[in-house]
């Protein structure tokens, strides 16, 4: 009698389990983060990390799982933050490094003081676009030339930025890679 009490109950518990539904499922992130959705949290990272200024240029791409980094930086440990930050966004699994160390220079340091300045008097509004903490144009020198990066409003502002920056003593070439927000790449 026991033994078909417990025969009974055993049969109904593996009848009982038959119809529950299993699903396995694994405790690491999603591999299929949306691109577009990783470029978005890269993009706000690095725009917050702590002493990216008006002088570093930090780009990078998206290929799946995988960043690469690049850009001139101007602030020391800009680069290694930068990475570290980017590897723990959901959905990367490989971040390459690219970014390059600009070199210490006397000579680009008073460029960099030379075009601040004019843009603030000169062009004043220009200053609008190198506003801390998240300026919109960025100011790259590397042994004497000078990098234009980020956006800018208009046509004119473009120009005047390309003049004065051109207009610096010590400058040997400006290449102005400023975008215009209205205006199709």
């Amino acid at each position: 009698m026991r033994l078909l009490k417990s025969f009974l109950i055993l049969s109904i518990a593996i009848i009982g389990f038959s119809f529950v539904n299993v699903e396995a499922r694994t405790l690491t992130a999603p591999a299929d983060v949306p691109q577009t959705e990783i470029e978005q949290k890269v993009f706000k990272e690095i725009l917050t990390l702590p002493y990216y200024g008006v002088f570093d240029n930090i780009q990078f791409k998206v290929d799946g799982s995988t960043v690469t980094l690049y850009g001139k930086v101007y602030s020391l440990g800009l680069t290694k933050s930068a990475e570290r930050v980017v590897k723990k966004i959901d959905g990367v699994d490989e971040v390459v490094n690219n970014i390059e160390m600009l070199p210490p220079s006397s000579l680009d340091d008073s460029i960099r003081r030379q075009i601040l300045r004019s843009f603030s008097r000169n062009g004043g509004s220009l200053y609008r676009y190198l506003i801390e903490p998240q300026p919109s144009m960025r100011i790259v020198v590397d042994r004497g030339r000078v990098s234009l990066e980020g956006y800018v409003a208009n046509r004119g502002d473009y120009n005047l930025a390309n003049i004065l920056a051109n207009g610096i003593p010590g400058v040997f070439s400006v290449e102005n890679n400023l975008v215009i927000n209205k205006e199709p790449r």
